[in-house]
């Protein structure tokens, strides 16, 4: 991987939300808050340029006890000059959409819950809202049509070399508890596949590290934030998960840009939680367009 500092490491992380009691009744918890300070941790360490969060960024939005570890983050991120953008995922919503909302918009004002773009060294990032259940039928249409008109204005766009999409639910996941969206698949996906340099679609909401190649495009699934882990479908009928190997308990991505190719690298908590190592890492290379039949 290439280290050239001309072009800046972008973070993702998802799904960051502490254990509900209920949640342990079904699942065994792994010193979970302890992991997402270490992982908080480690992103101020290494000052990146900008975080992109990916949702579930505490385990009941509408609860203000819930955010000050992620509000002393956010602090300690204008500090040292890395900006954050973020979505909402399902729990930042969950119990009172509404006052949840209004506290994840406090924290991340630039956010839109119909969409929003970031830009970020000629990569459009495009961050989607999945929370269908508690839009609007208008904020569905605004947010799709949107979507659509964006991913055309970044195809043709000359100074974007790269499009990833992002939202909170997996479009594919193994994952026993969630699985993958139906609607996410139906509404986002088929853009991404059709778009020229959209080479990457990066969600949450299924806690694990998941890679997908669906139709020559990418589907990342990085929900290792410091929820409890989630066990995966293992047999004959699971989705065709590349990695199979790499399974660990927290982690989250960095991703950096060399010409129109992606070097991504993903980062796991070592397990007596004294560091990160390097767990995986991969370059996605741009499709090569053909040439017209004389």
């Amino acid at each position: 991987m290439s280290q050239d500092d001309q072009h800046p490491n972008i973070l993702f992380l998802s799904d960051t939300q502490a254990p509900m009691w209920v949640e342990r009744l079904v699942l065994r918890a792994h010193q979970n808050t302890k992991a997402t300070q270490a992982i908080f941790a480690e992103i101020i360490r290494r000052q990146p340029s900008v975080l992109y969060w990916l949702g579930d960024i505490v385990s009941l939005g509408f609860r203000n006890n819930k955010w000050p570890m992620i509000d002393r983050f956010l602090e300690n991120c204008r500090q040292v000059g890395t900006a954050v953008y973020a979505i909402m995922g399902n729990h930042d919503v969950m119990g009172r959409p509404r006052k949840g909302a209004r506290n994840f918009q406090q924290r991340f004002p630039e956010h839109s819950p119909t969409g929003y773009l970031q830009i970020t060294d000629g990569i459009a990032v495009i961050m989607l809202n999945s929370n269908f259940q508690i839009m609007s039928a208008a904020d569905l249409v605004k947010q799709q049509t949107w979507y659509e008109q964006t991913l055309r204005e970044m195809d043709d766009n000359p100074a974007i070399r790269v499009i990833i999409v992002t939202c909170h639910h997996a479009p594919y996941s193994n994952s026993k508890l969630v699985g993958s969206s139906k609607l996410v698949q139906q509404r986002f996906v088929p853009c991404y596949i059709k778009s020229q340099k959209a080479r990457l679609f990066i969600t949450g909401h299924s806690h694990a590290f998941e890679r997908y190649q669906f139709e020559g495009k990418e589907f990342l699934v990085i929900g290792g934030g410091g929820g409890l882990r989630q066990p995966l479908n293992t047999s004959p009928s699971r989705l065709p998960d590349i990695a199979t190997q790499y399974k660990p308990m927290f982690h989250y991505l960095a991703v950096r840009r060399e010409g129109d190719a992606l070097e991504l690298i993903s980062y796991c908590l070592k397990s007596d939680f004294s560091g990160f190592d390097i767990g995986y890492s991969y370059e996605i290379n741009p499709t090569p367009v053909s040439a017209p039949q004389v």
